[in-house]
């Protein structure tokens, strides 16, 4: 469960990491009052589950009510990566000199979390990991005792933290790491974490995702859990026991099986596509699956052609066949579809797809291909 912006600061302010002053609002007029009451020069901040807000235009700085309204009005209902914009956060602009990252998530490898810290603000993490991985320092403390000052200390000259920031940026860290078990958190992050020219030290931004499978015992939190109506898909998805992701490609994938799935979503970007979305039906591929799965993918207005590859194990090719045939009779969808199927009686279900109005390939790379240039074609009348 993610959160947003304006509810993870709530949070890191009640642990006592300095923010912002800021206020939220739902429209341009409630904006400029918010920024009247700010008193300052303010940041205009889309809250939306999704990175990238700034690159998208989703971040304005205002140095007056007016332009605070007028920024609103331009990010309220605008499109980030999929999502819609309904609300805004405004806070209080500040003075920055430096930016730094800190981050807590869990490292896999190492079975135990790892807390990241680096002078290199601003940045995705994953872009500063892969060109300039030396500007991260990590820490991995004990789990049982968690961020202890000396760790702390050692992460921010490991960093190269400047000397009148030091001390901060380790309370923080120490904070953050508390806020991170106790909220059973998968990632906790603040970037930036703006250093200001008076020195002082606060938190630009804030990112909480809070592990679904502990929303028993986070009750709090769980009452802060919002579904717009951009991540409807994802709910009605999981509801009927799909892995479902919307993502910002063109071409809907299906498949049965994760590991296929993510061989699909490879196999449209070799061919210059994009995929619209990640959706994993699981073991089975009948009728009433394919058709709650092709009404998933299709709700995305982005997508321009549905890929569908399945591998049939337990499940016939042929009895996935009839369930298509039967699912594009019922419901004929709005744009081509590609299908690929593969294993148990496969070839017996391309056959019977021969004369349906839909594309048939022998392998999934042939498959992707055609979707993609499905998807590139003009869009028909």
């Amino acid at each position: 469960m993610k959160l947003h912006e304006y509810q993870a600061k709530q949070i890191l302010a009640r642990a006592g990491i300095p923010i912002p002053d800021g206020r939220l609002a739902t429209t341009a007029p409630q904006a400029e009052a918010a920024a009247k009451a700010i008193a300052a020069p303010v940041a205009v901040k889309a809250q939306v589950h999704i990175g990238g807000r700034g690159k998208a235009g989703g971040i304005k700085v205002a140095k007056s009510p007016a332009e605070a309204k007028a920024a609103a009005g331009a990010i309220l209902g605008m499109d980030i990566k999929g999502l819609r914009v309904e609300k805004v956060y405004v806070e209080r602009a500040a003075d920055v000199a430096s930016e730094l990252y800190l981050g807590i998530t869990l490292d896999r490898d190492r079975r135990r979390p790892v807390v990241m810290l680096s002078t290199v603000g601003g940045m995705d993490i994953e872009e500063v990991a892969a060109s300039r991985p030396e500007a991260i320092a990590r820490g991995w403390p004990s789990p049982l005792l968690g961020l202890l000052p000396f760790e702390a200390r050692a992460l921010v000259f490991a960093a190269g933290v400047a000397p009148a920031q030091r001390e901060a940026v380790a309370d923080i860290a120490r904070r953050l790491y508390r806020i991170y078990g106790e909220t059973d958190a998968t990632l906790v992050e603040i970037n930036p974490l703006f250093v200001q020219k008076d020195g002082s030290v606060l938190a630009g931004d804030a990112k909480l995702d809070v592990d679904d499978n502990a929303l028993f015992r986070q009750a709090e939190l769980a009452e802060l859990k919002e579904i717009s109506a951009d991540e409807e898909a994802e709910e009605k998805a999981r509801a009927l026991g799909f892995s479902y992701v919307q993502l910002d490609g063109e071409v809907g994938i299906i498949g049965n099986g994760a590991g296929l799935v993510m061989a699909t979503l490879d196999a449209v970007r070799n061919a210059g596509g994009h995929a619209a979305n990640f959706l994993d039906v699981g073991g089975g591929a009948k009728e009433a699956v394919v058709k709650a799965a092709l009404e998933i993918v299709l709700s995305n207005p982005r997508v321009r052609s549905v890929m569908i590859n399945i591998f049939g194990g337990i499940t016939r090719g042929d009895e996935v066949a009839k369930g298509i045939l039967d699912v594009i009779q019922a419901h004929p969808p709005r744009v081509p579809l590609v299908v690929r199927l593969s294993g148990t009686e496969a070839e017996a279900g391309r056959k019977l797809l021969e004369n349906a109005p839909l594309e048939s390939r022998a392998t999934m790379d042939e498959a992707a291909a055609e979707a993609v240039r499905l998807a590139k074609e003009p869009a028909k009348a």
